[in-house]
C-alpha cells in the first residue's frame, strides 16, 4: 500500500503557486511538439505550419476541456457559480471535451490553410497519449479522480481524501491511454500497418475509448452525478459514443480510395 500526501503545489515563483497540473499540461504539449517535429513529420510544408497550429490546439484544449467539464459533469454547479467558470487553475476539465475543442481548432486551422484536417489529426493522435500520461500523473498528485476501496497490495491510501485503500486509478489511465496507447498507435504507423489518413485517428478514438471504459470501472463516479444507467459512469457512456463515431470513422477512411 503506498500513501498518497503530495502537495498539488509543485513550487512557489514570487507570488505564484505553479501546480503540478500545469506542469504536466505543458510538459505534453512541449514533448508532444517535439516529437512532431523531430519523429513524425516529413513534409517541409507541415513542418512549417505546425509551429502556428501548437497556439490553436492550446486553446482548444483550455476552451474545450473547460466547456466540455462544465456542459457535461457540473451545469448546475456553475450556473449557481458563474464567477468560477474562468478559474481554471482550480480544477474541472474534461478530457472529451478538450478533444472536441481541438478537432474543431484544427479543423478551422485546416481549412484556413487549405489542408486536410486529417493529416494534423493524425499527428495529434499519435502524439496525445504524451499529454495524457502527464495528465493523468497529475491527478494522482492532485488525489484526485481517485479510484474505489479495494486491499489490492498496490493499493493508494489518499490522505486528502480519506483514510481508506483505494485503486490508483489514474496510474491505470496513465498506464493504458498514456504508454500502452502510445506504444500501439505508433508502431503502426511505423510498421505502415495503416497508412490512410485518417485512420490513425480512428484508432486514437477507438482505442482510448475501451481503454477510458474500462479504467472507469475502477474510479469512483463524479459525486454530484454517480452512476446513470447499468451501472455505468458518464464517462463510459461519453466513452461509447466516440468508440462508434471512432468505428464509423477507421471504416470510412480505410475504406476510402
Amino acid at each position: 500500500m503506498f500513501i498518497n500526501n503530495f502537495d498539488p503545489v509543485a513550487f512557489n515563483f514570487l507570488s505564484l503557486e505553479i501546480k503540478w497540473y500545469s506542469i504536466a499540461y505543458i510538459l505534453g504539449i512541449v514533448l508532444g511538439w517535439i516529437y512532431c517535429k523531430k519523429k513524425l513529420i516529413k513534409d517541409k510544408k507541415i513542418l512549417n505550419l505546425f509551429d502556428d497550429l501548437i497556439a490553436y490546439i492550446i486553446f482548444g484544449i483550455i476552451i474545450g476541456g473547460r466547456l466540455g467539464y462544465i456542459l457535461i459533469y457540473n451545469l448546475k454547479y456553475y450556473l449557481e457559480n458563474i464567477s468560477e467558470i474562468f478559474m481554471i487553475w482550480n480544477g474541472g476539465m474534461s478530457f472529451h471535451g478538450g478533444l472536441i475543442g481541438v478537432i474543431i481548432a484544427t479543423l478551422l486551422f485546416s481549412k484556413k490553410h487549405k489542408i486536410d484536417t486529417y493529416i494534423f489529426l493524425d499527428l495529434i493522435s499519435l502524439t496525445a497519449p504524451i499529454g495524457i500520461f502527464f495528465g493523468r500523473i497529475a491527478n494522482f498528485i492532485n488525489s484526485e479522480l481517485y479510484g474505489k476501496e479495494t486491499d489490492v497490495f498496490w493499493s493508494v491510501k489518499f490522505l486528502a481524501i480519506d483514510n481508506i485503500s483505494r485503486h490508483p486509478s489514474q496510474i491505470y489511465e496513465a498506464i493504458l491511454e498514456g504508454v500502452i496507447l502510445f506504444i500501439l498507435l505508433n508502431y503502426m504507423v511505423k510498421k505502415n500497418i495503416f497508412s490512410k489518413t485518417g485512420v490513425i485517428s480512428s484508432l486514437f478514438l477507438i482505442f482510448y475509448s475501451i481503454f477510458r471504459f474500462l479504467a472507469e470501472f475502477y474510479r469512483v463516479p463524479d459525486p454530484q452525478i454517480g452512476y446513470i444507467v447499468f451501472d455505468l459512469s458518464l464517462g463510459q457512456l461519453v466513452s461509447i459514443i466516440f468508440f462508434i463515431f471512432g468505428i464509423y470513422l477507421f471504416f470510412k477512411k480505410n475504406n476510402a480510395t
